[in-house]
């Protein structure tokens, strides 16, 4: 299976070694702000003023969660990022999840604990290529690569990750350390996708200002 940018930026989100979920928080985003990424590369979006518009296209990705987002956008009236990265972002990992389940990539197992409350315990049934995934992201930054040099996934996924505060890929203190190489990929992003990484960063603050952001 070759997983679209929604799922790798999920599967990256889990902590490969053991298999557990890494912290929760903004996930939905970062699921609506990878589709998003993804939609505008395949040229499906295009960028006007900061706003997002559909361009004419044959027929729909085959992806479910990317035509999911995809019918948010109208052809006839462009919307603004920040409206397409938050609409049902509290729905978004589960979809995404849901999908993995049923590709077989990851394993989810329902429980209980003392009793009564819920809880869900994910397996990754290809953990090396998820490691080998995030140690090629994490090469881009911790080596400075030339952005140029990269695939522009790989950059989207690097960028994305940092933007997400996804701890499982880049720690607080490595985002610090690294700031130079990540502002070099981020401009680099915001060549491909203009106005979605600003609005993305807009988002993640204003939903960690309302104490929320947590996903399914």
């Amino acid at each position: 299976m070759d997983p679209t940018l929604p799922q790798r930026m999920y599967l990256l989100s889990l902590y490969a070694d053991d298999g557990e979920p890494g912290l929760g928080r903004y996930r939905g985003l970062l699921m609506r702000a990878a589709a998003l990424t993804e939609l505008t590369l395949d040229e499906r979006l295009a960028e006007e003023s900061g706003k997002a518009l559909l361009k004419p296209v044959d027929e729909p990705p085959s992806d479910p969660f990317l035509a999911e987002v995809l019918r948010d956008v109208s052809p006839d009236e462009p919307r603004h990022w920040m409206t397409l990265l938050q609409n049902d972002a509290h729905t978004a990992e589960a979809a995404v999840r849901e999908h993995l389940a049923e590709a077989g990539v990851i394993t989810v197992r329902q429980g209980t604990a003392l009793g009564v409350l819920p809880t869900r315990k994910i397996t990754v049934n290809t953990p090396e290529e998820i490691r080998g995934l995030r140690e090629r992201v994490r090469n881009a930054v911790m080596l400075g690569l030339d952005p140029a040099t990269l695939p522009l996934t790989e950059t989207a996924t690097a960028v994305l990750a940092a933007e997400g505060e996804v701890e499982s890929v880049f720690t607080l203190r490595e985002r610090w350390r690294h700031r130079k190489a990540l502002a070099a990929l981020g401009d680099h992003f915001d060549g491909a996708v203009p106005g979605l990484r600003q609005a993305f960063r807009a988002a993640v603050a204003s939903s960690r200002a309302a104490g929320g952001g947590w996903s399914q």
